[in-house]
């Protein structure tokens, strides 16, 4: 079978092969045009000789999209939003995986620098260091990153909004009658451990309850450390409810709370954060902090497009955070 070429989409949309080059290639064409182009490229199966493209334009129509962990279950709804931007847009996306450590995203400058792909996503939500922040502030290619800029403002980001998430669980407990609230944090390496916690000490203070350190117990992400934290926290016997600065550790409280003895939510109430599938599946449904995943793709690669495009970034600030969302569910109650 014979691929369709341009002078095809030309033909079927009742235009010259000039104009569907420059509809191709970006550039603005009449409403009428486009939407007979768009209506020929799809009954074709059109697709662009990408190889081509790049050696008349200089680009690779790639965007490099680099991850700590390409098999980290989180990020697949911020690969769908990337996708549903570039796609839209004529780019490629390639995946390219790292260990989790800083050195992973370094090794991948040089994808820039080699003009292997038009611009990067750099994915983490580790806490970035000033050296690779610098090197990236460097580099002539775009960069758009997703999590930690090291308080970066010149470097366009996207981000959750962490530390409002949580205020809005304390906020929502407190309406709830519950001024004992303890906290279970997480690692020190993760730029969220240290928005969430803002979070919840600023929240405390906001609705003038006192604050006790010790209803603060460092932990690690994981259930177990969920488990291990929240047997602290009742050992102390004065909290009403707790939160989990994550859904793993949020479901370790939940176990551990039944197998000594604590009905949830009628002797103490747990929230979560991130909304994982599992979280409504539990005993009993947990309430939690959904993160918009898909949003934070589509808001970096729009920013990301609008920097290849030479454009200005449709932002006040290089600094966007995401609103997440608090799904309730059964794990609180109001005392």
């Amino acid at each position: 079978m014979v691929n369709p070429t341009i002078n095809d989409v030309a033909r079927i949309a009742n235009t010259s092969k000039s104009t569907v080059s420059r509809f191709l290639n970006g550039y603005t064409v009449k409403k009428e045009t486009e939407e007979a182009l768009k209506l020929a490229i799809q009954s074709l199966n059109y697709h662009p000789n990408v190889n081509a493209r790049r050696l008349v334009k200089n680009h690779t129509q790639s965007i490099g999209i680099v991850v700590d962990d390409i098999a980290n279950n989180f990020y697949s709804g911020i690969y769908r939003g990337i996708e549903n931007v570039a796609n839209l847009n004529g780019y490629q996306c390639t995946y390219y995986s790292r260990t989790s450590n800083y050195q992973g995203e370094f090794g991948f400058m040089d994808l820039a620098q080699e003009r292997q792909v038009d611009g990067l996503i750099l994915i983490s939500f580790l806490k970035r260091s000033n050296e690779l922040i610098k090197r990236i502030e460097e580099l002539m290619t775009p960069v758009v990153l997703i999590g930690d800029t090291n308080s970066n403002d010149t470097i366009f980001s996207v981000d959750v909004d962490n530390e409002l998430g949580i205020s809005e669980v304390v906020r929502y407990l407190h309406r709830l009658g519950h001024e004992k609230i303890g906290y279970i944090t997480g690692p020190d390496e993760f730029s969220a451990t240290h928005w969430r916690r803002k979070g919840y000490e600023g929240a405390l203070e906001d609705l003038g309850i006192k604050q006790n350190p010790s209803w603060i117990i460092a932990s690690d992400w994981s259930e177990s450390g969920g488990h291990k934290a929240m047997k602290e926290l009742l050992d102390m016997n004065e909290i009403t409810a707790v939160i989990a600065s994550n859904d793993e550790m949020a479901i370790g409280a939940l176990l551990c709370a039944n197998e000594l003895g604590y009905r949830v939510p009628s002797d103490i109430s747990v929230v979560g954060f991130d909304d994982i599938p599992v979280a409504k599946w539990v005993y009993p449904p947990l309430t939690s902090v959904k993160q918009p995943f898909v949003e934070m793709g589509e808001k970096a690669a729009i920013g990301l497009i609008e920097k290849l495009n030479g454009e200005e970034i449709g932002t006040q600030s290089n600094r966007v955070l995401i609103k997440p969302n608090l799904v309730v569910r059964q794990s609180c109650r109001g005392l």
